[in-house]
């Protein structure tokens, strides 16, 4: 580079070519000369690809950044147009810095985060409002459904799930049979062991458990897919094409949640009682006729509702939050990957909070 009554002059000379720009990347993140003029003259460069063009464009930014001015000289068309292609290309991303380290920080990001957090909270009623207005019209004009794509989410959601809910049922009445023995073993109060697994699988664990489940094997995936499409500009594309994209991505989600759950949980409850039977039987000597009758005279039925009913609630919950998390994805795989991650905390978060909301209802209606 040399200087000129007109500015800095940069000669650039051979192929600037992306195996061979590890040589002279060094000598281009030294050149600066302010807020000066920057001629580079690009008449003995003999080629280029889009690593060059993007080296050159770069050193063109850091110039015009600092207020200085840039001009090529004796470029062909060729390199020039491939210049400006990698140039308007360039996202240009403007990265926010970090709040300083002090108490005015601390308040300015909390503050952002109580901002934000609100907006969020409004945006989620406003998507689960046009969910319910979608299930509701759905309602009056059924043939509007998409069925296939129901189907297919019902498998996907509650069929494939079967395996790993009645293992989970299953594993859960065994613990609470075992750790309930042997408390009870103390008092001598071992038949009690019934109750104690039969009351907790119906009324809580059952339908608690299942939905965590659901909520990290579904929720995640419905977010994956949906954001996955809003990527790659798919949402859009519906509608421009008149589609809603309420209709086709999430009812059907949602209503295949909706739909399979209540059966899980019945699935999860059962395997839940066959563990909780057989280990009473392996460990107590309490035969599985004595547990059925058990179960039959101290038991009543209306644990199992109580857990049934909470079960669509939980549905909704965790379809809703799932889409909507997907349709806050922008623009990257890495934003897909974080809101899946959310999805899944934010839904397994809501559906505690709900069963509680849930446990103290009951408890008031004295059920």
């Amino acid at each position: 580079m040399e200087g000129s009554d007109n500015g800095a002059v940069l000669h650039l000379a051979g192929r600037f070519l992306t195996q061979s720009l590890g040589s002279v990347e060094k000598a281009f993140a030294d050149v600066s000369v302010g807020t000066g003029a920057l001629r580079i003259d690009m008449s003995r460069v003999d080629g280029m690809d889009t690593g060059g063009a993007w080296l050159i464009s770069d050193l063109m930014r850091r110039q015009e950044a600092t207020g200085g001015q840039v001009a090529l000289e004796s470029v062909a068309p060729a390199f020039e147009a491939l210049i400006e292609t990698v140039r308007a290309a360039d996202p240009h991303e403007h990265f926010d810095e970090a709040p300083p380290r002090s108490f005015r920080g601390f308040l300015e990001m909390t503050g952002k985060g109580v901002v934000n957090g609100w907006h969020d909270t409004v945006s989620l009623f406003s998507f689960f409002g046009e969910t319910l207005a979608a299930l509701f019209g759905t309602l009056v004009r059924p043939w509007n459904l998409r069925a296939a794509s129901l189907f297919s989410h019902m498998q996907d959601a509650g069929f494939n799930a079967i395996p790993i809910v009645g293992l989970m049922g299953f594993l859960i009445g065994v613990v609470l049979a075992f750790q309930g023995a042997t408390q009870l073993q103390q008092f001598g109060a071992e038949v009690f062991v019934v109750e104690l697994i039969a009351i907790s699988i119906m009324r809580e664990l059952g339908v608690l458990l299942t939905a965590i489940i659901v909520a990290g094997r579904s929720g995640s995936a419905f977010t994956a897919s949906v954001g996955s499409m809003k990527v790659q500009e798919e949402v859009d594309a519906m509608r421009t094409l008149g589609l809603n994209p309420i209709d086709v991505l999430v009812l059907p989600r949602v209503l295949a949640l909706l739909i399979t759950l209540p059966i899980l949980v019945f699935i999860c409850v059962i395997t839940g009682l066959f563990g909780g039977a057989l280990m009473s039987w392996i460990n107590l000597d309490i035969t599985p006729g004595m547990f059925m009758t058990r179960l039959q005279d101290t038991t009543d039925v209306k644990h199992l509702i109580v857990g049934l009913v909470k079960a669509p609630f939980f549905a909704v919950m965790i379809g809703v939050i799932a889409c909507w998390q997907a349709f806050q994805v922008k623009g990257s795989a890495t934003s897909v990957g974080q809101r899946t991650t959310t999805s899944v905390v934010q839904a397994i978060f809501m559906v505690i909070a709900l069963d509680a909301l849930f446990s103290i209802f009951f408890a008031q209606m004295g059920i």
